[in-house]
């Protein structure tokens, strides 16, 4: 198998090489710390393999070069793509048909708006089996405190089982408690899932969740917009969260303290256009204070089932018609009020007259001489000796082709 790998690797290796756009963004990468807004309006406006020149020369407009100014006299390119196909994974590009445009696109709208900290990533580093534009496609942010309790562990790790048992897939962020239990949820329902780090995809960091990297990998990805060798750091786990909020539909907040950085991921996800949600949890709970800050502010929707995410994520996304099996239909569903008033005041034996449905329904006796004959049409109502009746052996959905509008019309039924 290593012999295999080795065979594969040098075509792989050949064509970073020559690759000139991989490697101008690969180098750019490593040029400023994310996210850079100036820098990534500059390479939109010349191409990556001339900003990349620009950037090396200095000749760049100043908010460029106080991004760039530290790190620009450094190239690790060829080393970090050398590194990268040894270790099998590889530099996704905005050039390339796996980039995730249009889920990225929120993070340039919002720039565009104003928005501080939301710039959109110049590249990223990816390792895994999973085709990163059809992993997003959907897919739900589980996220939440790292001193999580025994009880949001259980919460994340069933939502996201049962989210990825409905086809949707689940990102986070990789790091102790919650991130930990939806990673591993995903998992256990067959995949896939998404971690996004803030540190570079080789720091082996959380040193605890190395295996569990490994097990994401082979049923999805791991993402980084930070080069091999970046070490992990509190700022660039801030910086990683518009990432998990941008690439994927919403964000549940499992528990998050007050000061959480689950709150940070939510918070971005809201200036991103994205759904927030939210789980409550005990009134007691420490864990569960930032959760009910947002649903008491209006800032998330408080979810406490798969269904309800599904639910609210559909609500702002395309509609799923798969999301349950369809709800079944009675007799009586096509029926106006007045109708279904005179069709709940008739007997299952006994027939009655008229003037007697008239006074148990308080439909006007006009009206149930026009709907009586409409719900016998229906199969809903039957004549005998005594009366009007509920017919025997009602079917399944209504007989006719017309419904009953209880207004003394039938109209055509749609289909």
């Amino acid at each position: 198998m290593s012999e295999q790998r080795s065979v594969d690797a040098e075509p792989r290796r050949a064509t970073c090489a020559a690759d000139p756009v991989h490697r101008a963004r690969a180098y750019l990468l490593g040029a400023a710390e994310p996210p850079a807004p100036a820098l990534v309006a500059f390479v939109a406006r010349h191409g990556p393999v001339e900003a990349a020149e620009r950037v090396r020369r200095g000749e760049v407009p100043d908010p460029v070069a106080q991004e760039t100014e530290a790190r620009r006299g450094t190239d690790r390119s060829e080393r970090d793509l050398e590194r990268a196909v040894k270790a099998g994974y590889r530099l996704l590009t905005p050039e390339d048909d796996e980039w995730p445009a249009w889920p990225l696109l929120s993070l340039e709208v919002a720039t565009g708006r104003g928005a501080e900290g939301v710039a959109p990533p110049l590249a990223l580093w990816v390792r895994g089996t999973a085709r990163l534009d059809e992993a997003v496609d959907g897919a739900v942010a589980v996220v939440g405190a790292r001193a999580a309790t025994e009880y949001g562990e259980h919460t994340a790790a069933e939502l996201a089982h049962g989210l990825v048992a409905d086809g949707i897939g689940v990102f986070s962020g990789a790091a102790y408690g919650i991130d930990g239990a939806a990673h591993r949820g995903a998992l256990a329902a067959g995949g896939p899932t998404v971690a996004v780090l803030g540190c570079g995809l080789d720091a082996g960091y959380p040193a605890g969740h190395v295996g569990l990297l490994n097990r994401v990998a082979e049923r999805g990805a791991v993402v980084s917009e930070y080069p091999p060798g970046a070490l992990p750091a509190r700022h660039r786990f801030l910086v990683r969260n518009r990432l998990l909020a941008a690439l994927t539909a919403g964000t549940v907040v499992v528990e998050a303290g007050k000061r959480s950085g689950a709150r940070n991921t939510s918070s971005t996800a809201g200036t991103l256009g994205k759904v927030v949600m939210a789980v409550p949890g005990p009134v007691g709970s420490a864990m569960s204070v930032g959760c009910h800050e947002l649903i008491r502010d209006a800032y998330a929707t408080l979810v406490g089932s798969v269904s309800d995410v599904l639910d609210t994520v559909g609500r702002l996304g395309e509609p799923r018609a798969d999301t349950a099996a369809p709800r079944p239909r009675r007799p009586t569903d096509d029926l106006g009020p007045q109708a279904l008033r005179v069709h709940e005041a008739l007997g299952e034996r006994r027939g009655r007259s008229p003037d007697e449905v008239a006074e148990e329904s308080g439909v006007p006796l006009a009206r149930v001489r026009a709907v009586l004959p409409e719900l016998e049409l229906s199969g809903l109502a039957e004549r005998c000796e005594t009366g009007w009746r509920l017919a025997v052996g009602v079917p399944g959905r209504v007989k006719s082709s017309g419904r009953v509008t209880g207004k003394g019309e039938r109209h055509p039924r749609t289909r």
